[in-house]
C-alpha cells in the first residue's frame, strides 16, 4: 500500500504522538509573555506576539511547510498535498492572550496541529488534500475591542473600512501597527472566497466543566454561539457627595447598576426556555467618571457580553435589554446611548467534519459527545468560507483566561491524535 493511501485503521495503529515535545512546545510559547509567569500576557503585535510568531514560524519551517502571511498578520503554513489543485484542509487557533491568562487556550489548537503533522508524516502518510495549518491574528478583543480579528476578515465579514475604523488605546489602527510591524500587503485582499477550504477544523480546550465532569475524552462540537457586544453610556449628573441631596439625585451609577442586573435577569428568563441554558449575558467592564470617593458619578460607561446558540433569542435579548435600559433611563432622570458594536449570528458545524471527528474518536477507542460551543472561536468565521467544526478536550476544573488555565499531556495528546485521524479522513 502506497503511502498516501495508508488505511485509517493502518493509521491509527502506527500513530504516536511526541507528547514530551509539544508540552515542551507549550511551555516554551507560554514564556512569550509580558508579565511572569504562570500568567500571561501576550498581546497582537506586541513585541511578545511578534517574537512568538517567529517561534512559531521557525516550527513550521523545520516540519517544511509553505509560509506566507497575509496583510493583517493571518499566518498560513503548508502542508502541500498529492493534488496541491484541491481545496486544502485547513486547521489551527490562535496565539495571542488576554492579560494574566493561561497557556492552553488557543495555543493547543497550533501546537497541537504542528504535532499532529509530525505524527501523520512519521506514519508515513502524504495527504491527497494540502493540509494548512492557521495561525489567527488577534482572535482576544484585548488590542482593539474585537474578536477574532483575522477570522472576520478572512469570511469576509468585516470589510476593509471595518478595520481601518478601528483604533488602540493609543489612536492607532490596525493597518497602522502592522505596517510599523513590517507586515506587507493589501488589506483588500485578506478575504478568502466560499469554498476556498474544503473545511476546517480547530482544536481548543473546552474552557467549561462538562468533559471533565463526566470523564470524557473529547467533545465533538455541533454548534458555535455567537456574541452580540453593547456599549452602554448613561449621562447623568454629577455633584458633591455631601451637598447634594438624595431626592435630587441622577446618579449615573445606581442607574448603570439597575441596567447591569437587568441585562442578568433577561438572560436568566431567557436561559430557562431551553435546556441547555445557552442564553448568557455578561458586563465585563465598568468604566465610572469621575471616579472619586465623595463625588456623585456623572458619566458610567459598560459593555454587555450577549450570546447564544440561537440567533432569534439572542436578538430577542438585545431588544429586552435596549427596552429595560431606556426605561430605567427615563425613571432616573438620566441618558442612556446603547451602541451595538457587533452582533455576529452562531454557527452550525458541518457534517463532513463533525462526522470525520466522529470516526477519529471511535476508531481511537476515545470516549466523546456532542456539545455547543458557548465561547466563539475563529471556527465561527470561518464557517463563511468552508464547512467548519471543533474538537474540544477537557480543560481542569473548567478554567480557562486565568494563570491556573491547565490541560493534562494525556488530554492534550488525544485531541492531537483524534485531529490526525480526523484531518487524515477530510484530506482524502
Amino acid at each position: 500500500m502506497s503511502a498516501h493511501n495508508i488505511s485509517q485503521d493502518d493509521l491509527t495503529k502506527n500513530l504516536v504522538v511526541d507528547t514530551e515535545r509539544v508540552t515542551d512546545e507549550l511551555e516554551t510559547l507560554a514564556m512569550f509573555s509580558a508579565v511572569p509567569a504562570p500568567a500571561v500576557t501576550r498581546v497582537l503585535f506586541s513585541d511578545e506576539d511578534m517574537a512568538a510568531r517567529a517561534y512559531l514560524k521557525t516550527l513550521c519551517e523545520e516540519l517544511g511547510l509553505r509560509l506566507r502571511e497575509d496583510a493583517l498578520g493571518n499566518v498560513f503554513a503548508r502542508w502541500v498535498g498529492r493534488n496541491p489543485h484541491l481545496p486544502a484542509v485547513a486547521t489551527g487557533s490562535h496565539i495571542d492572550a488576554i492579560p494574566f491568562s493561561g497557556r492552553y487556550d488557543g495555543t493547543v489548537g497550533v501546537l497541537g496541529v504542528l504535532a499532529a503533522f509530525r505524527a501523520l508524516q512519521a506514519a508515513g502518510y502524504q495527504p491527497e488534500r494540502s493540509l494548512e495549518l492557521i495561525l489567527f491574528t488577534a482572535e482576544e478583543p484585548t488590542r482593539f475591542g474585537i474578536g477574532c480579528l483575522g477570522s472576520r476578515a478572512l469570511g469576509g465579514v468585516l470589510s476593509v473600512e471595518d478595520i481601518h475604523s478601528l483604533r488602540d488605546d493609543t489612536g492607532a489602527s490596525p493597518d497602522e501597527v502592522r505596517k510599523a510591524r513590517g507586515i506587507p500587503g493589501n488589506l483588500a485582499e485578506v478575504a478568502l472566497e466560499q469554498g476556498h477550504y474544503h473545511a476546517f477544523i480547530e482544536l481548543h480546550i473546552e474552557q467549561g466543566p462538562l468533559l471533565e465532569a463526566q470523564s470524557l475524552n473529547l467533545g465533538v462540537v455541533t454548534a458555535i454561539a455567537a456574541p452580540a457586544s453593547l456599549t452602554v453610556t448613561v449621562t447623568g449628573q454629577g455633584g458633591h457627595a455631601g451637598a447634594v441631596l438624595m431626592p435630587d439625585r441622577h446618579d449615573a451609577l445606581t442607574a448603570a447598576a439597575e441596567m447591569a442586573l437587568a441585562a442578568e435577569d433577561i438572560a436568566k428568563t431567557a436561559s430557562q426556555t431551553t435546556p441547555t441554558h445557552d442564553s448568557v449575558a455578561t458586563v465585563g467592564i465598568f468604566d465610572v467618571h469621575p471616579s472619586a470617593v465623595n463625588s456623585i458619578p456623572s458619566r458610567v460607561q459598560f459593555t454587555i457580553d450577549c450570546r447564544d446558540t440561537d440567533l432569534a433569542r439572542r436578538d430577542g435579548m438585545v431588544t429586552d435589554m435596549q427596552t429595560r435600559i431606556a426605561g430605567i433611563a427615563e425613571q432616573r432622570g438620566v441618558t442612556a446611548q446603547v451602541d451595538v458594536l457587533n452582533a455576529d449570528a452562531p454557527a452550525t458545524c458541518g457534517d463532513v467534519v463533525m462526522n470525520a471527528c466522529k470516526r477519529a474518536a471511535d476508531n481511537l477507542n476515545l470516549s466523546w459527545q456532542h456539545m455547543v460551543s458557548r465561547a466563539y472561536h475563529d471556527a465561527l468565521f470561518m464557517a463563511q468560507v468552508c464547512p467548519v467544526g471543533m474538537l474540544f478536550i477537557p480543560c481542569k476544573d473548567g478554567i480557562s483566561h486565568r494563570p491556573d488555565e491547565y490541560a493534562s499531556p494525556e488530554d492534550i495528546t488525544n485531541g492531537v491524535r483524534a485531529l490526525a485521524v480526523a484531518l487524515h479522513d477530510l484530506a482524502g
